[in-house]
């Protein structure tokens, strides 16, 4: 370790937390994590990503310049607060896909013991086996000159939006409107398809325009799986367009139908499994050795 090596502090190493912080590690900067109450596929993939385990959150923010938060969305308030009660002092980054108001709020909080409040957001795939991902700032330049030198020249390619708390929040609350409402339309446009026999004909009709996500049907389990954590950014997405005087009720009923999909949280199933669950009348319903039966 240099005198001036950097050290980043990541709440909480999801799979794209785990990815964004073995980039920061590639670039030479030291990355802690706290494992407590981490699940064991949390545990291993910090160990893959290099990650250096810190017994404490207290001990982890006395050595971190800066703290980067990425967890679900609404949870983002909670892992700030625990920050702010032990008044953390380096560069707090907010990562999350939460809404404008909430990141400013965030800042408000975390802002009175730390140095700054960088808004953060994450968009693309984990950058790993070739991809990439960008890293939207806004905030203080000084802060964001900071948070830009812990990845650079790595897959991770920061962006500095403006110095306004809210700005890359609300870059990822426009995309995530967009993109994941887009697969869920796409979702249901081809079960309705399915349905009356003609999602051939659906599928020979949107390949005749350029990128459709009505022709990427390997996409709807994929969807469902990632079902439990796109409904709360969709809420998100819906609160933004609501304090912006635009209609939430599309959103809002996207998020409904995304909930139908809670129990196939991180699981791999065929397409037409997914819309099994996608059509049942029953809350939380599962899978079970390829019929759909009641949730517990």
């Amino acid at each position: 370790m240099t005198s001036n090596q950097l050290v980043l502090g990541v709440l909480h190493p999801g799979s794209m937390g785990a990815a964004v912080a073995a980039c920061a590690v590639s670039a030479g900067a030291r990355v802690l994590w706290c494992p407590i109450g981490r699940s064991t596929a949390t545990r291993d993939r910090a160990e893959q990503a290099g990650l250096e385990p810190v017994a404490e959150l207290a001990r982890l923010l006395e050595q971190s310049d800066v703290v980067l938060s990425l967890c679900p969305p609404d949870a983002a308030e909670d892992v700030a607060r625990d920050v702010a009660e032990h008044r953390f002092t380096g560069v707090y980054v907010e990562g999350n896909a939460i809404s404008p108001d909430r990141a400013q709020r965030i800042a408000d909080l975390v802002g009175r013991s730390a140095r700054a409040v960088v808004d953060g957001s994450v968009i693309g795939s984990p950058p790993i086996a070739g991809k990439t991902a960008r890293l939207y700032l806004s905030g203080l330049s000084g802060a964001t000159t900071l948070v830009e030198a812990l990845f650079a020249s790595t897959a991770v390619a920061p962006t500095v939006l403006g110095e306004e708390v809210g700005q890359a929040s609300a870059l990822k609350i426009s995309y995530t409107a967009y993109q994941k409402a887009s697969r869920v339309l796409a979702a249901l446009s081809y079960g309705l398809a399915q349905h009356h026999q003609v999602d051939q004909a659906l599928l020979e009709v949107a390949g005749k325009r350029q990128a459709s996500y009505l022709v990427e049907t390997d996409y709807i389990p994929k969807t469902a799986a990632r079902a439990w954590r796109w409904a709360p950014e969709l809420e998100e997405a819906a609160d933004t367009l609501q304090a912006a005087g635009l209609p939430d009720e599309v959103l809002r009923a996207i998020a409904d139908t995304l909930r139908r999909w809670n129990s196939a949280k991180d699981t791999a199933l065929t397409v037409e499994q997914a819309l099994v669950l996608l059509a049942a009348d029953t809350p939380d319903a599962v899978i079970d050795a390829g019929t759909v039966s009641p949730g517990v």
